[in-house]
C-alpha cells in the first residue's frame, strides 16, 4: 500500500541465501579468518582486481601465514556452505504469487572462484533472474557504483525494489538510491517483512480470518483461552458478514462470557454486549423493542444506563452508554436517551476517555464506538464533527494493531488525513497474515487483561480496505 508497488527483490548470498562456518581444522582461527575477509587485499580479490594466487600470497605476508594454509582454510570454509532452504522456499512462494511480476536478483561480495564454487551447490538457482558477483561487476558493496550497476543492467526502478543484506552498511546505500532495505538478522523477521512487503495485506488478513473462523477464543494475560461474545460480534460488525466468526443468535440479552468460569460468582447479562449484538444481528423491531424497554429500566436517577441487567450491580461506564445509544438510534428511538448522549458529548469534549479507564484499553477503543454511534444515524452531525477533531489529535500516537486499525478506519471515514499510521500497521502484520491481538479488554476486580487476534485482524483489514477504497 505504498506509493510504489514492489516488483524486485535483491538478495545477498553469504549469510543470507547461504550460511557457512569460519571454523576450520587449520591453524587459522575463526577470528583471523574473518579478519582476512575484511582486509584490503581481500576486498581487491572480491572486486576481481587480483587473482586467487596473488590474494593468498599477499594475505600470507600480511598475517604471517603460509598461502597453502590459507587455501586449505578457505576450501574447508567453502565446504561448510549450506543453502538457506527456508528463504529459498519463501522466494519461490512470493514469485509464484506474483504471477510473473516479481524479479529476483542476487548481489554479493564474492570472488570469481568462490562464485563458481557456490554455483555447484545444490540450490534452486532457477528462481533468480540474474546473479551479480562483485568480481564480475568490478566493485563491491557498499560502494554506490555496484548498486547503480545492477539498476542499469536490470532496468529496474529502485523505488520498486527491496534489498536484503546481513550488514546494515550494505543496506544503507541501497536505501539512499530509493530501494527499501531489509537487514537480515533473524530469518523469522525477514520472512515476516518480505511477506508484508510483497503480499496483499487485505487478502492475507481475510485468509487468516477464514482459516480461524471457528477458533476465535480470547486469550488471558496468563495465556489461557476462554470463549466470549463481545469480540465475536465486533469481528462480524467490522467485516460486515458472519462468515469470519461464530456469532451466537437466538437470545434476547447477551453476556460478555460464553463460559463463566473466570469468576466465582456468575456475571449477569450486560447492556454493552447486548447492544452490540442487536445492532450486528439486526433483530426484528419487536424483539429489539422488548430489550430496549428493559434497558430503560436500568438507568440511574440521572438517566444514565448502568452496565448490567441487575439492579444490585450499580456500575456505570461511558462505553456501555455509547453502545446503548447506538442501539436506540439504530431503531429510531434516539429521542428517548438524551441524558446519556449529553454525557458522551461531555466525555468527548473534555477528553475524559484518555488515561486509565476501567475497562477499555485505549483512547481509540472508546473513540471507535463513538464512531459507530455517529455513523448509525444522520441526526448526530455535531457529534461527528467533534469526533473528527478528537481522532485527528490521535494521529501518530503510539498504539498496537487494534489501535492503529481503529484510528485509520476512523480517519478514512471522517476525512482526517493520516499518512503516518499506515506504514506502522502494515509492518505489524504477522507472517501468518493476522495481527497480534495484544490488550483489548480488562476486568477491573481481578486485574485480568485479555487479547484477541481475530479482533485486531478484523480492525486492520477493515481499515486497510477503507484506505484503499478512499471513500467513506
Amino acid at each position: 500500500m505504498s506509493s510504489y508497488r514492489y516488483t524486485t527483490l535483491i538478495l545477498d548470498l553469504g549469510d543470507v541465501l547461504f550460511t557457512w562456518s569460519p571454523k576450520t581444522k587449520t591453524s587459522i582461527s575463526s577470528r583471523v579468518l574473518k579478519d582476512i575477509l575484511n582486509s584490503p587485499t581481500w576486498f581487491e580479490y572480491e572486486r576481481g582486481h587480483i587473482s586467487q594466487e596473488e590474494c593468498y600470497g599477499r594475505v600470507g605476508g600480511a598475517f604471517s601465514l603460509e598461502p597453502s594454509e590459507i587455501e586449505s582454510a578457505f576450501k574447508q570454509a567453502r565446504a561448510s556452505m549450506e543453502s538457506n532452504e527456508e528463504l529459498i522456499a519463501l522466494v519461490r512462494e512470493l514469485k509464484a504469487q506474483s504471477n510473473g511480476q516479481l524479479r529476483v536478483f542476487v548481489l554479493s561480495n564474492m570472488s570469481q572462484p568462490d562464485y563458481e564454487y557456490v554455483r555447484t551447490l545444490p540450490a534452486d538457482w532457477s528462481i533468480f533472474d540474474k546473479v551479480f558477483p562483485s568480481a564480475l561487476v568490478g566493485e563491491r558493496k557498499p560502494h554506490l557504483g555496484v548498486y547503480k550497476h545492477v539498476i542499469e543492467e536490470t532496468g529496474i526502478d529502485p523505488r520498486t525494489a527491496v534489498f536484503v543484506d546481513d550488514k546494515f552498511e550494505n543496506v544503507q546505500p541501497a536505501r539512499s538510491l530509493g530501494m527499501r532495505g531489509v537487514v537480515f538478522d533473524k530469518y523469522q523477521d525477514v520472512d515476516r517483512a518480505l511477506r508484508n512487503i510483497f503480499g496483499d495485506p487485505i487478502q492475507r488478513g481475510r485468509t487468516f480470518l477464514c482459516n480461524h473462523a471457528n477458533d476465535r477464543s480470547t486469550v488471558l494475560h496468563t495465556e489461557e483461552n476462554f470463549n466470549e461474545n463481545h469480540a465475536q460480534f465486533l469481528i462480524a460488525d467490522l467485516m460486515g458478514e458472519h462468515n469470519f466468526t461464530v456469532v451466537p443468535d437466538g437470545l434476547e440479552t447477551w453476556n460478555y462470557f460464553r463460559e463463566r468460569k473466570l469468576f466465582r460468582k456468575p456475571v449477569p447479562d450486560d447492556l454493552d454486549t447486548t447492544s452490540i449484538a442487536l445492532t450486528v444481528l439486526r433483530r426484528d423491531p419487536e424483539t429489539a423493542k422488548i430489550v430496549m424497554n428493559e434497558m430503560l429500566r436500568c438507568r440511574d436517577s440521572g438517566g444514565i444506563f448502568q452496565t448490567y441487567f441487575d439492579d444490585k450491580l450499580l456500575k456505570v461506564d461511558p462505553l456501555t452508554n455509547v453502545n446503548v445509544l447506538t442501539l436506540f438510534h439504530t431503531y429510531d428511538r434516539g429521542t428517548e436517551v438524551q441524558e446519556p448522549l449529553e454525557w458522551i458529548r461531555s466525555v468527548l469534549l473534555h477528553r475524559a476517555y484518555i488515561g486509565e479507564p476501567q475497562f477499555w484499553p485505549s483512547a481509540e477503543y472508546f473513540l471507535y464506538f463513538v464512531f459507530r454511534l455517529a455513523f448509525c444515524t444522520t441526526e448526530l452531525a455535531l457529534l461527528k464533527t467533534l469526533l473528527a477533531d478528537r481522532v485527528a489529535e490521535r494521529v501518530g500516537a503510539d498504539g498496537n494493531a487494534l489501535d492503529l486499525g481503529f484510528r485509520l478506519l476512523m480517519c478514512a471515514r471522517l476525512n482526517v488525513e493520516n499518512k503516518v499510521d499506515l506504514p506502522k500497521l502494515l509492518d505489524l502484520q504477522c507472517a501468518d497474515g493476522g495481527w497480534d491481538g495484544e490488550y483489548v479488554y480488562r476486568f477491573s476486580v481481578p486485574g485480568i487483561k485479555v487479547s484477541n487476534r481475530g479482533l485486531a485482524t478484523a480492525a486492520a483489514v477493515r481499515a486497510l480496505t477503507a484506505v484503499r477504497q478512499g471513500h467513506p
